[in-house]
């Protein structure tokens, strides 16, 4: 680890620089559909979250973004954020890119002077710190596991009793049946369209 920090040394004002762009990386990543996963219209539902599932929640905007202010108040939305880096991290080809994307996400989660620092056991730190130079894609799929499981079986269990997972779950059958009448709206308004531009057929 100390290799790394040799080879690449990051002064306080880089630090704050890589620290802002993910804070604006990750406020993308919340708020925009998970482009690294395909889902079907049925696990996309709201109201699968009746299921009580993290995977589920992770899979929607709403989901994404009550569990976070969950765990901020619990001043631990670092998790998420690193979990979500990662998951974009997976989804990138280039070599450079992920040498850059690495980089950065060592610096704001797993170095040990980081103010967003994850909870991760020296192992996975090592491993991570030696395959910086040349990362694949798969870098940090050991550590997002573990913060995966940390808050699946710690966080998740408190949010699913929270005021902020009621509050998506009494929401989740009105903007199932607001997206059902923009549906019909949609219908109705191709078919008048379809109606006003059609012509007579001459014989």
């Amino acid at each position: 680890m100390n290799g790394f920090c040799k080879t690449t040394p990051v002064d306080l004002e880089d630090t704050n620089r890589i620290h802002n762009a993910w804070k604006s990386k990750i406020h993308n990543l919340i708020h925009s559909p998970l482009v690294w996963r395909k889902l079907n219209r049925q696990s996309t539902n709201e109201t699968s979250l009746l299921g009580e599932s993290l995977e589920t929640v992770l899979s929607q905007k709403c989901g994404r973004t009550a569990f976070r202010d969950f765990l901020k108040s619990e001043f631990c939305e670092e998790n998420l954020d690193f979990w979500l880096a990662c998951q974009e991290f997976k989804t990138l080809d280039s070599p450079q890119e992920l040498t850059k994307r690495a980089a950065h996400i060592y610096e704001e989660f797993i170095r040990a002077e980081s103010p967003t620092q994850v909870n991760l056991d020296f192992h996975t730190r090592d491993n991570i710190s030696q395959n910086l130079q040349h990362p694949s894609s798969l870098c940090f799929v050991a550590a997002q596991k573990k913060i995966y499981s940390l808050m699946e079986n710690g966080s998740f269990s408190r949010f699913i009793q929270s005021e902020q997972y009621k509050v998506l779950f009494d929401a989740a059958p009105k903007q199932r049946g607001l997206r059902k009448h923009r549906k019909a709206l949609k219908i109705r308004n191709t078919g008048d369209r379809i109606q006003h531009d059609s012509k007579p057929i001459s014989l």
